[in-house]
């Protein structure tokens, strides 16, 4: 494991010294200087995790050394050495960006502790930083792939609202089309970016337990209460909360929702005084939610709340361009987690794939990429990759209406159709493996075991 490397700055060569002996012995790397102008030199130089800084030095003061540490990296712990009964220079120094302070003479001890601490809080701050960071570019918008003119207006949804100040989005779309990822998109795209994200499947909880997850409860407010839990809304705030499949959630439930939504307060359950909260709520539903009004199981003041800006996803089979586009994307996802090297769709695999009307939509595709990706090593994904389902559907078309093979009232043998075909190929290609390979719409390693098997072979 790599040591972390702090730096002592101090004018006094015994509290170096005194720094440097205790910090090594708990395997930390030492640097050391005397001013705070050496002290930003090594900074640049030497990218340390941890400052020990002195406030007074000769030259620039420790303040202004620690205004340029911040200045070359806001990320550095900064641990200020002073004196007693300076406190004012303290406060300022934490307003600063200091982590904390310790005073002379120190315990090395105490000092041992603090810095441990200091350097799992850094470390926890860079760990969600990166979280951060991944999660704004795997939600980006851009990252939403597609042509059709139905994704682009979605795309252009997604900017807008992401811009604006409404509190209330509707998603709508069947199962699989990426609601949650349309929802993610708008929160990492918006000035809410840095606060939570929270989501709950109002589908998968009956009501008195959901009511607990978005509302919260008190201590003691039912027999399993032992402590007070915030909830959901709670948690967002700031943020943006993501209530999926909606459509689902209990009418009891819904008059709930509508008043936070109106009051933007909430009480928490067995709680007795109101609590504002701050939160986007993107609500998602497969259903029809207007034909839920008229049969009294959706609330319509509720419905005309959330709706403010609706988008809707279209399905699958709507945007058929995008469907090969959208499987070379999972190809090249999975390749790289699970240590494949599938290159290339071939051209009949292609035509069952965008023959199939993908009832499952997007998440079927991908659980149907996952697959062939698992179990297949060539490096073309075949038609034998495929569940049987879209093959059998394709089967249904024939797979080129230039082809007019009629079979013999007497009957052939398959062997000997396949056998020709392979000869044929190679024929074509003058013995070139690989192109004959792909009119066959096979891999090279299939082609050669057929090759093999039918002793064409050289």
């Amino acid at each position: 494991m790599k040591k972390a490397k702090i730096l002592v700055v101090d004018d006094e060569e015994l509290i170096r010294w005194s720094l440097d002996q205790s910090l090594t012995e708990e395997g930390y790397e030492v640097i050391k200087a005397e001013s705070g102008e050496e002290a930003i030199e090594k900074v640049k130089d030497e990218a340390p995790d941890l400052v020990f800084l002195d406030l007074q030095l000769p030259g620039i003061t420790g303040m202004e050394a620690l205004q340029k540490i911040k200045e070359i990296n806001p990320s550095t712990i900064v641990i200020i050495i002073t004196a007693l009964g300076v406190v004012e220079m303290v406060v300022k120094a934490m307003k600063l960006g200091a982590y904390n302070y310790i005073n002379k003479p120190f315990n090395l001890d105490e000092l041992s502790i603090m810095v441990e601490k200091a350097l799992e809080t850094g470390k926890l701050k860079k760990e969600v930083e990166t979280l951060r960071a991944v999660q704004s570019e795997q939600f980006n918008p851009v990252n939403i792939i597609g042509s059709a003119p139905k994704v682009k207006e979605v795309l252009s949804m997604i900017e807008k609202v992401a811009k604006s100040e409404t509190t209330t989005v509707l998603i709508t779309g069947e199962s699989g089309t990426g609601k949650e990822l349309v929802a993610k998109s708008i929160h990492q795209s918006s000035a809410r970016a840095g606060e939570p994200f929270m989501a709950i499947n109002c589908a998968a909880l009956p009501e008195t337990l959901l009511e607990s997850e978005l509302m919260g409860h008190e201590k003691g407010a039912f027999t399993d209460a032992k402590i007070m839990k915030k909830g959901l809304f709670e948690e967002a705030d700031g943020g943006t909360l993501f209530l999926d499949e909606i459509g689902e959630m209990a009418i009891g439930m819904q008059a709930k929702i509508l008043r936070v939504l109106e009051e933007k307060t909430l009480r928490r359950i067995g709680g007795t005084k109101d609590i504002t909260v701050d939160v986007r709520i993107i609500s998602a539903t497969n259903k029809e939610l207007l034909k839920s009004i008229e049969e009294g199981t959706f609330r319509s003041d509720l419905y005309y709340r959330l709706q403010v800006i609706p988008i809707h996803l279209p399905p699958l089979r709507e945007r058929k361009g995008d469907i090969m586009k959208l499987a070379k994307y999972f190809i090249a996802q999975f390749n790289k987690e699970f240590h494949k090297n599938v290159k290339e769709v071939s051209k009949i695999a292609e035509k069952f794939l965008t023959e199939y009307s993908w009832p499952g939509n997007i998440r079927e595709l991908k659980n149907v990429m996952e697959r062939a990706i698992i179990l297949e090593d060539e490096e073309t994904l075949l038609v034998e990759h495929l569940p049987l389902e879209i093959v059998a559907i394709g089967s249904a078309k024939p797979i080129n209406s230039d082809y007019n093979f009629q079979l013999p009232p007497e009957g052939i043998s398959l062997e000997s159709v396949e056998h020709e075909l392979i000869r044929q190929a190679l024929e074509q290609t003058k013995n070139n493996q690989s192109k004959a390979a792909k009119k066959l719409g096979l891999g090279i390693d299939a082609f050669r075991y057929r090759m093999k098997k039918f002793g064409l072979m050289e």
